[in-house]
């Protein structure tokens, strides 16, 4: 990998473009291997961190107006260019480009809207404790230079990718998994078919013997993908991998989910489950071997996470839910929900699916919360008169007023979701500081 890099960037002009985890990981690397002829830091951002003098830091507003200045450009997955990519006539590259061109024979690349962590986690766990080498890296929050000297010729690597990571790739794994795609990002992407794009690059760079497991609503157009393609989804799909309650059925085989066993609930967790387990095959791992591993995953939080039991309402936190889909597949799994929290920052993404399952759900009640909330509240007096019963619509300012509501309202025995089909970004930090904020709210003295 040392070699790779040093390929790159010997005698040239280096800038790193975001310095925020992924971009200190390409510092630190980039000081290791030594030979180029200046390294330059540039954030949108102050750059506090302890730097030798000989290199440069830009920040501020015009921290990518001389890009061209460099030979390469080292580019975190979060930022934004301000032009189109072809327009520049540096070299931008990734730590993700630089490492599957050494590393991509061994990698199993996974993305998706939703689903993609769970994935990525419990293949790794299957694989991990049936004895093979494998690593963990990508949008888990491990960059992969991080880890880019554990990889030995024997390792299996469990790469997550964000659509971010895949946008400008030139390279695809030997394994991609491409699990579904939603509306999102659209304030990144601007448009459903940027972001769509984005995510097809997964497969787009794949060769002959290559394999994707991919969605079946989502599959390559002919001539699109030189791999073998799998086919995803659930009964009544026609895919190759079929998802039916808690059994999966593939090549003529069916494997029965050992739910009662496991912590990971609801149909859009056995769909991972699914993927997981054909990945895990094409590895040689058994059923019994699968079986076992799935008894021992801890799931990731902030997933349709049990938090505990206040006054006997059991809290679930499913704050990693920023789409539509994601609070139907909440209230889907979770049969006894007496109240559901909805709401977060307004990307102007279409909630008229979530609408018209919530007016189906016998959910007793459903509590909106800021500028998403506000907005689905309107959506509904305004377009929806046959909104059934929509006095179990509750209207809040904030996730604390929504927590005490939901506290007087849910009935003992039943269960309250946070799961706000919406981003968190200007509320909070990220969504993991939201679900935090649920779990305290939660746990504070019942009133």
């Amino acid at each position: 990998m040392l070699k790779t890099i040093e390929k790159y960037i010997k005698n040239k002009k280096v800038l790193i473009l975001g310095f925020g985890r992924e971009g200190k990981s390409t510092y630190h690397m980039m000081q290791k291997v030594g030979g180029y002829e200046s390294l330059t830091i540039a954030d949108l951002n102050p750059v506090t961190y302890d730097l030798p003098e000989n290199v440069q830091i830009l920040v501020g507003e015009n921290y990518q107006k001389t890009l061209n200045d460099y030979d390469l450009i080292m580019k975190s997955p979060g930022i934004v260019l301000e032009q189109d990519i072809s327009t520049y006539t540096c070299k931008i590259a990734s730590q993700t480009e630089l490492f599957f061109q050494r590393f991509r024979e061994q990698i199993v690349g996974i993305t998706g809207t939703k689903g993609k962590s769970t994935t990525t986690t419990l293949l790794y766990h299957i694989l991990k404790e049936n004895q093979k080498d494998c690593i963990l890296a990508g949008n888990i929050g491990i960059p992969a230079f991080d880890i880019a000297e554990e990889v030995t010729e024997n390792s299996i690597v469990c790469f997550e990718m964000s659509s971010h990571q895949l946008e400008y790739m030139t390279v695809s794994p030997k394994w991609a998994v491409l699990m579904n795609i939603h509306e999102e990002h659209l304030d990144h992407y601007g448009t459903m078919e940027k972001y769509v794009a984005a995510k097809e690059k997964i497969y787009q760079n794949q060769q002959a013997g290559d394999t994707l497991i991919c969605n079946v609503d989502i599959l390559p157009k002919d001539g699109a993908c030189k791999a073998k393609i799998i086919s995803a989804g659930y009964e009544g799909s026609g895919a190759e991998l079929i998802i039916y309650q808690d059994f999966i059925t593939y090549e003529n085989r069916t494997y029965h989910i050992p739910t009662e066993e496991i912590p990971l609930i609801g149909i859009h967790n056995y769909y991972d489950i699914g993927v997981a387990y054909v990945c895990a095959k094409a590895f040689g791992i058994g059923d019994e071997g699968v079986s076992q591993a799935l008894k021992t995953y801890e799931p990731l939080p902030h997933r349709l996470q049990y938090i505990g039991t206040v006054a006997g309402v059991k809290y679930y936190d499913d704050s990693i839910s920023t789409i539509c889909d994601t609070t139907i597949q909440a209230l889907t799994s979770l049969n006894d929900t007496d109240t559901v929290v909805i709401g977060g920052m307004d990307r102007g993404i279409d909630y008229g699916e979530l609408i018209e399952f919530l007016s189906r759900h016998p959910v007793p009640h459903i509590i909106l919360m800021e500028a998403t909330g506000q907005r689905i509240f309107q959506e509904i007096q305004a377009g929806y008169p046959k909104f059934q019963n929509r006095e179990r619509l509750h209207l809040v300012s904030h996730l604390e007023e929504a927590v005490n509501l939901a506290k007087q309202v849910t009935r003992a025995g039943h269960s309250c979701v946070l799961s706000p089909a919406a981003a968190s970004y200007g509320i909070f930090k990220n969504f993991e500081a939201r679900g935090e904020a649920f779990a305290a709210l939660v746990h504070e003295q019942y009133h």
